[in-house]
């Protein structure tokens, strides 16, 4: 929210209490208590007026330091996001007073507090890294015929007569609880969640709002209030409603954060690099599953608006077979559903008489998995919506009706998440599915979650209820599949997400174009994500609106398949390979069989998600945070530590640019292509490649060739790649081998240098492979 007309005036009405002096200062175990005065004190009678600001300065984690300011006391409000859900905090704290000032520290992360002015700084043993100066904390009235309560009222839920007939006037004043810090030369701010605008957030106002815009708006399906710096400290907004972030955007050396509650809590995390601060972020707020190894191959899908007949997914299926892209999981797009009725959980009998026998057939004869789409949404011309309505079971007005509208189906209601009983009733219409072989979900939607006017079962806040609901959402679904099939084994393809949700995996980019430039937006989205806790991401290939060119396809198949999940999927056309040329079915052929032969790698970039919240897909910056060059960097990324890849987003006799940084790089097609970093390589790209490089001293565990899968024994005939170890400066490498079950280890490769050849006059390499 943008308070101020330029730097120094405040906008028409706005009337601002900024936190200028620290009154009272008490401690206790774990942080200090502050009563913060938003006038001069000179004599008693100035406290008679306020507001006072309540903070809490503490440290809940070693190298973390929350503040939380609170306007009006409120008891616990409802959701919240939960802490620590996987590993515990580890606390490790300190406090002082050094003169007139107070200090808390945790692990390497210090936090400064001056009374007056009332300010606080966070350093590390190196340097500042940024903080809260006089006046940075305060609270706003702000008059509401300007506001409209930001993002909020401008997702059109509240005051659409479509969707509220009696809508309910808007408050005169709203009131901010505000909070910035500093932002310092050269500082940029990366992360929000899945964000498709520009990759470095510098100069961009931020919602924490989750809206089905597509990929080419600034919403975004998953708005994640999380960023991190090039400054070795990342910043995680405690809120689970609206947040709206000012990213040197109204005040251009400040990130503004602000939110229309009574209160606002920020921790800073300090990492030394920052993999460190993911995952220290990821301890607070929850690590990313491990998935079952069949979820990293190939996903087919019939596609949005196609046909769905036995003759045309078993011709499809055939056909990627045929052309050695055979298909792992096939997914079954909306109409498996009768129009109209979404959601009914039931297949169509018209198109699917024997849904059972249908299923089971195109397993045994195929190998895939099955995937259905679903979401939260429920029509009323579906024949379970009057189940709903006589449980309870959907979002109520305040009159108690069910809360309706007609976007997307006719008078659809939205089940209650928060009620016990209708999530049971939904886990059960989903549980009917896996009884007929369906093996995993697309949880679609789950953004569109009205916040004004209406009630849920548990009394949540709705504005609150709005994001949260997406990771509820999710997690019941991802729980039912975990405790149906186990543990490792539950998969999701989901849209919609906040913090916490890296949780339930996969999560995909949502509805883009079939452009070059919406290829750049989807990965764009994808860093920005992964940069913000989660360690998986996808995307359709090819795009999902319109037919993308046949050139389009092919760099966009290269592109998915060194993502760590690859979906074909389309709105009005099929996705199947040689729908863009025979050529296309041949080069995903290739670019298949190296995803499959990569799975021992990929696999335990896996489990190094669960483990420490490290994503799979990364920013160049977060593997390279001392090259200044790798910080602006958004169409080429890191698989993992060892593997830098550059999709092509330009058309053939067009160059393409990228970036390799220090050190030498061996390309991953062309074992005698070897190139000294720091370099820029500009090339034409033949269409059958994509540029994938290794980095020197990568000991890479290579699975057989034509293995058609990506589950397979990770131990057996592996092929041990070592590159430029000798450059690396290392003696000896230990690689870990996974057993493709869980975190679960099935043995070590352990490289060691030996002397100096006598052909080459290069170090002779000696491997030895353990296996439990």
């Amino acid at each position: 929210m943008r308070f101020n007309d330029g730097f120094w005036l405040l906008k028409n009405g706005v009337k601002p209490f900024y936190g200028l002096q620290a009154i009272q200062v008490t401690n206790d175990d774990r942080g200090y208590d502050l009563q913060v005065s938003t006038r001069p004190i000179r004599h008693r009678g100035d406290t008679l007026g306020g507001p006072v600001l309540s903070v809490r300065v503490h440290a809940p984690t070693k190298d973390v330091i929350g503040v939380r300011i609170e306007h009006f006391a409120s008891l616990d409000p409802q959701p919240s996001i939960p802490l620590f859900p996987n590993d515990p905090p580890v606390p490790e704290t300190k406090f002082y007073k050094e003169g007139p000032n107070y200090s808390i520290l945790s692990g390497d992360l210090k936090a400064e507090i001056t009374e007056n002015p009332y300010t606080v700084t966070f350093k590390s043993p190196e340097k500042t890294l940024t903080f809260a100066g006089a006046k940075h904390q305060a609270v706003f009235d702000v008059p509401s015929h300007w506001t409209t309560l930001s993002a909020s009222n401008s997702s059109c839920l509240s005051h659409d007569p479509s969707s509220n007939p009696r809508p309910e006037p808007l408050p005169t004043i709203v009131r901010y609880v505000n909070s910035e810090l500093n932002l310092s030369p050269g500082e940029l701010i990366y992360g929000l969640g899945e964000q498709f605008g520009a990759f470095v957030k510098n100069g961009q106002s931020i919602k924490i709002w989750n809206q089905d815009g597509g990929t080419s708006s600034d919403q975004a399906y998953k708005c994640v209030p999380f960023y991190i710096t090039n400054r070795n400290y990342g910043v995680f907004i405690n809120h689970a409603g609206e947040v709206e972030v000012e990213v040197g955007s109204e005040k251009v050396s400040r990130v503004g954060v602000s939110v229309a509650d009574k209160s606002l809590e920020y921790f800073i995390i300090y990492g030394k690099t920052p993999l460190e601060i993911l995952d220290k972020y990821t301890r607070m707020t929850g690590r990313p599953a491990i998935l079952p190894s069949w979820s990293f191959g190939l996903w087919l899908t019939t596609s949005f608006l196609t046909s769905y007949s036995t003759e045309t997914v078993s011709g499809f299926l055939e056909g990627m077979k045929e052309r050695q892209c055979p298909v792992r999981v096939f997914h079954i797009d909306c109409f498996w559903m009768k129009q109209y009725e979404w959601c009914s959980f039931t297949f169509d009998p018209d198109n699917f008489p024997d849904p059972k026998a249908y299923l089971t057939g195109i397993k045994e004869k195929y190998g895939v998995k099955i995937c259905l789409w679903i979401n939260p949404y429920i029509s009323q011309l579906s024949p379970i919506f009057k189940e709903g309505v006589k449980g309870g079971y959907f979002i109520k007005r305040k009159d108690g009706t069910p809360w309706q509208w007609d976007l997307w189906q006719p008078g659809l209601a939205v089940v209650d998440i928060t009620n016990p009983e209708a999530r049971k009733w939904y886990n059960g219409k989903l549980t009917a599915l896996l009884d007929l072989g369906v093996d995993c979900f697309k949880t679609d939607f789950g953004e569109r979650i009205p916040h004004t006017s209406v009630v849920f079962h548990d009394n949540s806040d709705p504005y609150r209820m709005h994001n949260t609901y997406s990771v509820i959402y999710n997690e019941l679904v991802f729980n039912l599949l975990r405790e149906r099939f186990g543990e490792g084994e539950a998969v999701l393809f989901a849209r919609s997400s906040t913090v916490g949700g890296q949780r339930f995996p996969v999560h995909w980019g949502g509805d883009c174009e079939s452009t070059w430039e919406a290829m750049a937006e989807a990965l764009r989205g994808l860093l920005s994500l992964t940069a913000s806790g989660f360690g998986y991401a996808s995307h359709d290939i090819g795009g999902f609106e319109g037919h993308p060119d046949p050139e389009i396809y092919q760099r966009w198949a290269a592109f998915g398949l060194f993502s760590s999940h690859s979906r074909l999927h389309g709105s009005s056309s099929y996705r199947v390979p040689w729908n863009y040329g025979e050529e296309a079915a041949k080069n995903m052929a290739a670019w298949l069989d190296a995803k499959y032969r990569l799975m021992p790698y990929i696999y335990n970039l896996s489990i190094q998600a669960r483990l420490y919240g490290h994503p799979i897909q990364r920013a160049m910056f977060l593997e390279f945070p001392e090259d200044r060059t790798t910080h602006h960097l958004d169409r080429q990324y890191m698989l993992g530590p060892s593997i830098l890849v550059a999709p092509v987003f330009v058309p053939l006799g067009e160059e393409s640019e990228y970036y390799l940084p220090a050190g030498k790089w061996t390309n991953f097609w062309d074992r005698e292509r070897v190139v000294q970093g720091p370099k820029w390589i500009k090339e034409h790209v033949p269409i059958h490649e994509i540029p994938v490089w290794v980095r020197e001293g990568t000991v890479l565990l290579l699975g057989p060739k034509g293995k058609g899968k990506p589950d397979y024994k990770y131990t057996e005939n592996l092929d041990v790649q070592v590159y430029e170890f000798d450059a690396a400066g290392k003696e000896m490498i230990d690689v870990d081998i996974p057993s493709g079950r869980g975190t679960e280890l099935a043995g070590r490769v352990k490289v060691t240098k030996g002397s100096p050849g006598v052909n080459n006059g290069s170090p002779t390499v000696e491997i030895i492979i353990y296996t439990t």
